[in-house]
């Protein structure tokens, strides 16, 4: 019995803790890491598709990314947009801790290692929930 509880209990808790492309759209409100980026040729097509090949790359492996979001400036309708960035990535994570995590997990590595020659700039605005 208590072999049967303890497999129960395993099932539950990896089947509630998995990540799957269902899961990662929904916003964890614990920390959200929002990144803008400036490409040095924001028009150049093929610089556009590494980016996005290489960011995309590394979300998809990413251990720790709850929400991921790629985006790029809409026209901007109002003085107060700043439409100035090339793409921007909004991430969640259920604690500081798995976003320090992220950080320093071999797939971010990899992306800031094929992509930062195409950025001139990269702003980060992380925030936790209150």
């Amino acid at each position: 019995m208590k072999t049967i509880t303890t497999l129960l209990f395993l099932t539950v808790s990896l089947t509630a803790l998995a990540q799957n492309k269902e899961t990662m759209n929904e916003f964890d409100s614990n920390f959200a890491h929002t990144v803008y980026f400036w490409l040095e040729n924001p028009d150049s097509k093929e610089d556009c598709k590494a980016f996005e090949t290489s960011l995309q790359k590394f979300l998809d492996n990413s251990a720790y990314a709850k929400t991921k979001f790629i985006g790029k400036p809409p026209r901007a309708s109002r003085d107060v947009v700043d439409g100035s960035f090339t793409y921007s990535l909004i991430v969640s994570f259920e604690s500081a801790e798995a976003q320090q995590n992220y950080q320093d997990e071999a797939p971010h590595k990899l992306f800031i290692e094929e992509s930062s020659k195409l950025w001139t700039k990269v702003i980060v605005y992380d925030s936790q929930g209150i």
